[in-house]
């Protein structure tokens, strides 16, 4: 699909919601590599918030939002590597895009993708009105070009969920969902200053057999990984008199927390625990 300018001339801000995966079970692995899955994830109302500007090339400039535990340590790219510039292309469209970044790199939480799902949400919805005006010109009814879910995750495994939010069963590579009526549900979120190697977790998935077990079969891998997740595990646990479960490749763990309930929430190094709702589609 060809580049070209946005069509808008004033600064757009867009909220790109964080996914937490509830349940994730590895069901196969193709010729090519890429796993199978299927798994239940959700949108939560933790945020990044994206400003794009007009321009006539793409460019990314990460700001971590001001109070952000651990932003000062965070790793994030503003190269083709970012997610944001390859939606960019794959939408065929130009822009710079400033990213306040809420939601930790490396935690399992689908910061990359939710920026990437924010982008293309927002593409989809500039290609509808950019229809609507040509048919309005020429009386004849004109078809948008869209940026579908399947073409989304070819991006990465979450985009394609990242691209719709709300609850939604994933499955294929993540180009596969299902919507899943909402519910109203709220967690506690514990995020150690780690950056978790996603491929590196599935590598190690693969090295011990595929292990399963649990609400989600890659944490024994992630704590292969990355042994210094357990200790971050065990003091959640503790505070809330909870079991934690880990959110996707992690590192965050996570613990249901239902409206109303009082626990205690950890500190740890500057960095506190927080709560997170559930919200609908995007």
């Amino acid at each position: 699909m060809p580049a070209h300018t946005s069509a808008h001339r004033q600064p757009i801000r867009l909220l790109a919601p964080a996914k937490l995966t509830l349940q994730l079970r590895i069901t196969d692995t193709r010729r090519d590599g890429h796993h199978l899955i299927d798994a239940e994830m959700v949108t939560l109302d933790l945020c990044d918030e994206l400003v794009v500007h007009p321009s006539t090339a793409s460019s990314v400039e990460v700001v971590p939002s001001v109070g952000a535990a651990g932003a000062a340590d965070w790793d994030i790219p503003s190269d083709r590597s970012n997610l944001v510039i390859r939606a960019l292309e794959l939408a065929g469209r130009t822009a710079h895009v400033e990213i306040r970044k809420r939601i930790p790199p490396g935690a399992g939480l689908g910061g990359g993708s939710a920026d990437a799902g924010a982008v293309l949400r927002w593409t989809n919805r500039l290609a509808v009105s950019e229809a609507v005006e040509a048919a309005s010109k020429t009386s004849r009814p004109q078809t948008p070009t869209l940026v579908s879910p399947q073409q989304a995750a070819t991006l990465g495994a979450d985009v394609a969920f990242c691209l719709t939010g709300g609850r939604a069963r994933v499955t294929g590579i993540g180009e596969i969902l299902e919507s899943i009526p909402f519910r109203h549900q709220a967690f506690v979120l514990w995020t150690p200053p780690i950056q978790v190697n996603t491929a590196a977790v599935y590598r190690m998935w693969d090295e011990m057999g595929g292990p399963g077990g649990g609400s989600n079969d890659l944490e024994p891998a992630a704590l292969a990984v990355c042994p210094q997740l357990a200790a971050w595990r065990d003091e959640l646990a503790q505070a809330t008199g909870r079991t934690p479960q880990l959110a996707g490749s992690g590192g965050t763990w996570f613990v249901a927390a239902p409206f109303g309930t009082r626990l205690n929430l950890p500190v740890r190094d500057g960095i506190s625990a927080l709560r997170a709702r559930v919200i609908g589609r995007l």
